[in-house]
């Protein structure tokens, strides 16, 4: 573990060396103005989406909005893309992995088609965790294709690695002025194991590792930390004991006076679930699915909690002291809607002329999030 935390460190110390040099994000990408760095100049905003899962139905319609040649799945996510494009870091959750020549599944065992990646770019976003039940669906070839494929499109991506040096990296993007460290841990991988020598290619949730890369990330200059965790159980829309325990300790876990972590954000229930400001850090215990086809659950029942999700955009100022921490001072959630007849998300916030159904899922989503009172810390809806 010592040496895995020295090679950590000087992996990260690298990367932020060179993103430091050009000023840019790690893919020379201009920094986007959002909200906060044009009003106050030195902060920055951070949007995360929820799970992106490609059931053969979207297949079928990004084939379909291709006109029947290749995928295209940017206008899925047209709906969403002035939130996304806006903030100054966006990150997203690829749950499946790539295929490839025509070779595209979903359920049970999901290989998507590579032009997601293009669609995700296009949409916004700078990165996507991609620890996953589903990272090892395709074995090391799944992860291979994946990665290839969000290199290429200018996507950042933590959470599986196609070698061991990249497992011990940590990924840095630039925030505005903030340098921002992106980690992504999955509960388990649905009984595959890890590809043979191999351990390094999914992150599996442990705390002490959690912790270890978290105080890795922050001795070689990351200003703010943020971790992705696929956890929780399905279709349940209260985190469940785990997630509350996981939670709260990693939350507790500091050097001196800051905390090793700066933000939490849940994926994998297919349902929205409450945010919370836990030990003075926020944590999102699940955004949802942003895009998945029809949905089933447990009981076997289509269950329309499955196309609903949250965008969380949160606002960082600097510190007010060196060596302080990065503090939230706006907290926001979008609710979302994947229209499974449509082919496309819809932004809740920004439909309420829709009609009262609409209403009535946007306001199922908001009493959710707000189940265990983040609206006394100041979380708002946002559009």
């Amino acid at each position: 573990m010592i040496a895995r935390r020295q090679q950590l460190a000087l992996a990260l110390t690298a990367v932020l060396a060179a993103a430091a040099a050009c000023q840019a994000h790690d893919h020379e990408a201009p920094a986007r103005p959002g909200p906060a760095a044009s009003a106050a100049g030195r902060g920055f905003t951070l949007v995360a989406s929820g799970d992106i899962l490609p059931h053969a139905s979207i297949i079928e319609r990004a084939r379909f909005d291709a006109g029947g040649t290749g995928y295209d799945f940017r206008p899925m996510l047209a709906g969403i893309e002035p939130v996304v494009s806006r903030a100054d870091l966006a990150l997203c959750h690829m749950e499946t992995v790539y295929g490839a020549n025509g070779a595209y599944t979903g359920y049970p065992v999901f290989k998507s088609p590579p032009e997601i990646a293009a669609a995700l770019a296009a949409t916004g976003y700078d990165g996507c965790s991609t620890a996953s039940n589903h990272t090892l669906d395709d074995g090391a070839d799944g992860i291979h294709r994946t990665l290839d494929a969000l290199d290429a499109a200018g996507v950042r991506h933590a959470g599986s690695a196609r070698t061991q040096g990249e497992g011990d990296a940590v990924t840095v993007m630039r925030a505005g002025p903030a340098m921002v460290a992106h980690l992504a841990y999955t509960y388990g991988t649905n009984g595959y194991p890890l590809p043979p020598g191999q351990p390094w290619a999914v992150n599996l949730i442990d705390e002490g590792r959690i912790v270890a890369d978290a105080r890795a990330a922050r001795r070689a200059g990351a200003d703010v930390v943020v971790v992705s965790v696929h956890w929780g159980t399905e279709w349940q829309d209260a985190p469940d004991q785990q997630q509350l325990d996981l939670a709260r300790r990693l939350t507790a876990s500091r050097t001196g006076n800051r905390p090793d972590i700066d933000l939490i954000l849940g994926t994998h229930a297919h349902v929205p679930q409450a945010y919370e400001k836990v030990n003075g850090t926020w944590v999102v215990y699940g955004m949802g699915d942003q895009i998945a086809g029809g949905m089933f659950n447990h009981q076997g029942a289509q269950d329309p909690r499955g196309n609903q999700s949250t965008v969380a955009r949160f606002t960082f100022a600097p510190p007010r002291r060196p060596g302080g921490r990065w503090e939230v001072t706006r907290a926001e959630f979008v609710p979302q809607l994947f229209d499974i007849d449509a082919g496309r998300v819809v932004n809740l916030g920004h439909a309420l002329a829709r009609g009262a159904d609409v209403r009535g899922v946007r306001d199922r989503i908001r009493d959710v999030v707000l189940s265990r009172g983040a609206a006394k810390d100041g979380l708002v809806m946002g559009k």
